[in-house]
């Protein structure tokens, strides 16, 4: 179960990369989908985080997550003004 977790940083770094990719479109739906994607790979990184005891990277990815949060709720606002 360790290998299967180690391996988890992989594609939690490319999750974190396709969602910095969506966020930066200028489409509605397509900032949604990577607010989303995000915070899916702070879950994984959370989850990789607590194997390796990166205290840092777990409170760094809570934090992250909160952002996600906040950026799912202004997108949606953004929608109901146009």
């Amino acid at each position: 179960m360790g290998d299967l977790i180690e391996l988890l940083q992989w594609p939690a770094m490319a999750a974190s990369l396709l969602a910095a990719w969506l966020v930066g479109s200028r489409s509605a739906r397509r900032r949604l989908s990577g607010f989303i994607v995000f915070l899916v790979s702070n879950v994984m990184w959370v989850i990789w985080g607590w194997h390796d005891d990166a205290w840092a990277l777990i409170v760094l990815n809570c934090c992250l997550a909160a952002t996600n949060i906040r950026g799912i709720v202004k997108n949606e606002k953004g929608q109901e003004q146009e």
